[in-house]
C-alpha cells in the first residue's frame, strides 16, 4: 500500500523542488553570460578538482552522467576545445579526459561570477544553524540516494 505525501509533506517536498528549479534557472543564467552552460561548468570543476584530468568513467561516476550523456557532451566541449579526450595509458580502450588551458581559463572565468550568484542566492540567506541543518540533512539523504537502483547514480 502506498503512503501518500501528507499535506505538510507535499508541501516541503514542493518547495523544495520550486528552489531546486529556480536556483538552476539562475544559475544557468549566470553561467550561460560567460559562455558555458551549466554542464560544462560541473564537469570542468570536477576536472579540476581532479588535477585536471579524469578517466571518463570515473568522471561520469563523480557527476551522476551516463555513458551516453557524458560522451555527447564531451564531444560538444571537446569540438570547443575546453577538453581533451585522450586514450588512457594504462588500458588501450579507457578514455582520459583532460581539462585544456582554454577549459582552464572558462572555468577560471566564470567561477567568480558564479560563486558572487550562489552567496547571493543561496547562502546569504541561510543562518549557520540552518547550514548545518542543510548539510546535515544531504549527509543522510545523498547515500540513501546513491544505493538507489536509479540508472546514472550510485
Amino acid at each position: 500500500m502506498t503512503r501518500w505525501l501528507n499535506e505538510e509533506e507535499q508541501a516541503t517536498w514542493q518547495s523544495y523542488i520550486r528552489m531546486r528549479q529556480r536556483l538552476e534557472a539562475a544559475i544557468a543564467a549566470g553561467l550561460a553570460r560567460d559562455g558555458l552552460s551549466a554542464s560544462d561548468y560541473e564537469v570542468l570543476v570536477a576536472l579540476s578538482g581532479a588535477g585536471g584530468q579524469l578517466r571518463a568513467k570515473e568522471l561520469g561516476a563523480e557527476i551522476c552522467w551516463d555513458k551516453s550523456r557524458l560522451s555527447k557532451h564531451l564531444s560538444r566541449m571537446a569540438a570547443r576545445g575546453l577538453v581533451d579526450r585522450c586514450q588512457a595509458a594504462d588500458d588501450a580502450r579507457g578514455r582520459e579526459i583532460r581539462l585544456t588551458d582554454q577549459g582552464r581559463e572558462a572555468l577560471e572565468t566564470a567561477a567568480p561570477n558564479h560563486v558572487e550568484l550562489v552567496r547571493r542566492l543561496f547562502i546569504e540567506d541561510m543562518t549557520d544553524t540552518e547550514a548545518e541543518a542543510l548539510r546535515s540533512l544531504a549527509d543522510r539523504v545523498v547515500p540513501r540516494a546513491e544505493r538507489t537502483d536509479v540508472p546514472g547514480i550510485g
